[in-house]
């Protein structure tokens, strides 16, 4: 028997078992010592026994063990290639990471899946760019992460196999307080399950709903005996492209539809952008208004119902905003589509009047009421709050203005109503007071603003059950829920005009002070641009009821002078634009020495539409460790859909939006990112 081989030991079972023999021959001389004390030639028989049997068990030792050795090295030698064969044909796709996650052996099946010979030593990160460094299991639980290579789908399930037991019996390596690991990782096949699961999901039911936004209105500019085949053509416009669709479409009213689609569909829907939007624009039989369309999609949800209640949902979010577009909602998210034309201003004060006395309702049920508009309050907030607390006051119920913040530009506003023996100390309170008085018997009035995180005080609305929402803005996917009230017509001018309005029907003995009406002519005159922009007839009929209750336009004009350095900064701001694509003009804002730097960056906004050529201008002021962007269109330009790509939101032509934890170059460089982003898909036409 070789040195080496003679070095190794049996132990266990079966080193007991060769030793039995040797046992059993220590037993038998202690017998034969017995029978020696009872028969001494009988004992030399046992002797001579013995010896011979020892002799043959100790002949049997020597001679078979080698053999036995041999045999046992061979098995496992054998055994062991065994193993390595089955691992290396193992059909599961198998592979042996190193603690940084480099390769260090695969099988057949894993290299047939990634088209890699034998011996390929790369980062698995080279393979799956998804299985980066970070997701290696770091603990003793298995690790799963879903994954894509090729056409097919895989889940991944990584697990931790520790090397310190194997270096501490090691005999060639210190394996002492060693904590290194390999990685064992492996592919299961999900492709065939994904595939299924998809085509499932792909038949799943989606509701929509199908609105004409202006219905009347285009009926009336058609003469009469063309109504009905307007109407028809309208019809057959819709129901055609849904049944290209392979989808039902119902009329529920006479301009509303009800359409079932297969959640397929919806995605052809969603790559042509919705372009029913258009098709039906193109319908024209002498009509001298043409006709749009809402449609409202809810898909995803855990039931029929549901998805029935995420259409209606769609459908309000897309009136809300100004129609002439579609909103798609499911359980986690809500994506907008088209929403470029302007909304035609209702001719009609029905809704003014209605809302007029509901206000009238819950105020009078109420003992307080509380005002409050966004943060950083500008004159059409602030204006539109003067407005409710006149109504208020009139019903003889006790109001208060939450306002924390004044700007420059409002501080002579604000004051006058301060140093006024007409107005109680009170009527202009901060946060902390407002929560102090909020209760179950207050009324909380929310003007210009139907976002609740950028309200002047988000608290009131969890601590108020009675909300009402006054605004003109475009609805996004944040709103204010539960709201006892909400009117919000994107197609009003300012918050002002539509107070003004209310204030005609909430009761005749109500008398507007000169001040406050200098105050809601204001807020008109700073959201309409001069009565520039987003002016119709009823902006200018509720300026003309201003008027008549003492609203000065030269007194107005004070109030809006600046500062020199104000007026400096602002030109500072329109010089130094850059002309972006031919026709973005974006440029920065000094805050340096300017108490309201964001109403200055909204007038360089505003300046910079008046340079030839520019379709919309983006004006980016830092203030308080944010970025706000104020942008600015005229007609060409849906401004709004470019601020809500980056979180904000407002008019088609008049937006804005914050950005946090960005510098001002590297908000440049994101409105950059979305202005070519939108371009590139189509969303944006220059």
């Amino acid at each position: 028997m070789s040195p080496l081989k003679s070095k190794i030991r049996l132990k266990g079972r079966l080193k007991r078992y060769v030793q039995t023999s040797l046992y059993l021959g220590f037993l038998l001389a202690i017998v034969n010592l017995v029978i020696y004390l009872i028969n001494v030639p009988s004992g030399l028989v046992v002797t001579c026994f013995a010896l011979l049997y020892f002799a043959v068990v100790l002949s049997l030792q020597f001679y078979n063990k080698p053999v036995i050795m041999n045999e046992l090295i061979s098995f496992a030698t054998q055994y062991g290639q065994i193993q390595k064969v089955l691992l290396r044909e193992l059909e599961l796709p198998y592979a042996i990471l190193d603690d940084a996650g480099k390769i260090v052996w695969t099988n057949e099946a894993f290299e047939k899946i990634v088209h890699k010979e034998k011996g390929y030593r790369k980062s698995i990160t080279s393979l799956f760019p998804s299985i980066t460094r970070e997701k290696l299991p770091e603990g003793q639980d298995m690790v799963e992460a879903d994954i894509s290579y090729g056409e097919s789908s895989y889940i991944a399930r990584m697990r931790r196999i520790s090397l310190e037991e194997m270096l501490v019996n090691s005999d060639i390596v210190d394996g002492e307080n060693y904590a290194g690991y390999l990685i064992a990782f492996y592919l299961f096949d999900e492709t065939a399950l994904r595939i299924a699961l998809q085509e499932v999901d792909d038949q799943s039911l989606a509701v929509g709903m199908v609105y004409l936004d202006n219905y009347d209105e285009a009926l009336d500019s058609v003469e009469e005996v063309r109504r009905s085949l307007l109407v028809a053509l309208i019809d057959r416009k819709v129901n055609k492209y849904v049944s290209a669709l392979d989808g039902i479409c119902k009329k529920i009213e006479k301009d509303k539809y009800m359409v079932i689609l297969r959640k397929k569909a919806t995605e052809i829907l969603r790559e042509n952008k919705f372009d029913l939007l258009d098709e039906v624009k193109t319908v024209n039989i002498g009509n001298e208004m043409a006709v749009t369309i809402s449609i409202g999609m809810g898909l995803d949800g855990l039931s029929y119902a549901q998805n029935y209640e995420f259409a209606r949902n769609a459908i309000e979010l897309a009136l809300g905003r100004g129609g002439d577009q579609a909103v798609v909602k499911t359980p986690n998210d809500i994506i907008y589509f088209g929403g470029k034309s302007q909304q035609v201003e209702k001719s009609t004060r029905v809704k003014a009047r209605v809302k007029a006395q509901a206000l009238r309702e819950i105020i009078t049920g109420k003992e307080k009421v509380l005002i409050m508009g966004h943060r950083l309050a500008d004159e059409d907030s602030f204006g539109a709050a003067v407005g409710i607390f006149r109504i208020a006051t009139t019903l003889e119920r006790k109001a208060h203005i939450v306002l924390n913040d004044v700007s420059t530009s409002m501080r002579p506003m604000v004051d006058q109503f301060k140093s006024y023996d007409g107005y109680q100390e009170d009527m202009i309170i901060g946060s902390q007071q407002a929560i102090e008085i909020a209760g179950s018997n207050t009324v909380l009035v929310v003007v210009d603003v139907n976002k609740p995180s950028i309200t002047e005080c988000p608290e009131l609305l969890r601590m108020c059950k009675s909300i009402v929402v006054l605004d003109h803005h475009r609805q996004g996917a944040e709103v204010i829920e539960n709201a006892t009230l909400s009117y919000v017509e994107a197609y009003a001018s300012s918050a002002c005009e539509m107070v003004s309005e209310i204030l005609q029907y909430i009761g005749e003995s109500i008398k507007i002070s000169p001040e406050e009406a200098d105050c809601m002519y204001s807020g008109i005159m700073i959201d309409t641009n001069n009565f520039m922009t987003k002016t119709g007839v009823r902006t200018f009929e509720a300026a003309a009821f201003l008027r008549r209750n003492g609203a000065d336009v030269t007194r107005v004009r004070k109030l809006f002078r600046e500062d020199a350095i104000e007026y400096k900064t602002r030109a500072d701001a329109v010089s130094q634009a850059e002309i972006y694509r031919h026709a973005f003009a974006i440029s920065t804002c000094s805050s340096e020495g300017i108490q309201s730097p964001t109403v200055v960056g909204a007038q360089a906004a505003n300046e910079l539409l008046n340079i030839r050529g520019v379709k919309a201008s983006f004006v980016l002021t830092e203030y308080q460790n944010q970025i706000f962007v104020s942008a600015r269109s005229i007609d060409e330009v849906n401004v709004q859909i470019i601020m809500e790509k980056m979180g904000g939101g407002g008019h088609l032509s008049v937006a804005g939006c914050q950005l946090n934890g960005v510098s001002i170059s590297e908000g440049i460089g994101i409105l950059k990112g979305t202005l070519d982003k939108m371009v590139a898909e189509g969303d944006l036409v220059i």
